[in-house]
């Protein structure tokens, strides 16, 4: 008899970031989206999921990770980059996962 009609209060809470897996299947990456703010979840997703704030990787290192999800794994790099969320030495040598969260 105490049904609630008001909304559930975890959304409230909860940051604006929607699941990405409808983006994969079998593990990989079906295309990088187009749309920015999606295609800046997803950016956000892979930071997290593959790479340490605590290690710094080399440029292959960085290769290899990506094309665990997605073949080309430049662009998915220069995605990563260019929004703040991978940094890397002016000389390209090392990279690292920025420490600010979006």
């Amino acid at each position: 008899m105490s049904q609630s009609t008001d909304p559930p209060q975890q959304s409230a809470a909860r940051p604006l970031r929607r699941d990405v897996s409808d983006l994969f299947s079998g593990g990989r990456l079906t295309a990088i989206p187009r749309k920015a703010a999606r295609r800046e979840q997803l950016l956000v997703h892979l930071a997290e999921t593959l790479f340490s704030v605590e290690r710094t990787y080399t440029e292959p290192e960085v290769n290899e990770a990506l094309r665990t999800v997605h073949e080309d794994c430049s662009a998915m790099r220069r995605h990563l980059i260019t929004s703040g969320l991978l940094t890397r030495t002016r000389d390209g040598r090392s990279y690292r996962r920025s420490t600010t969260t979006l």
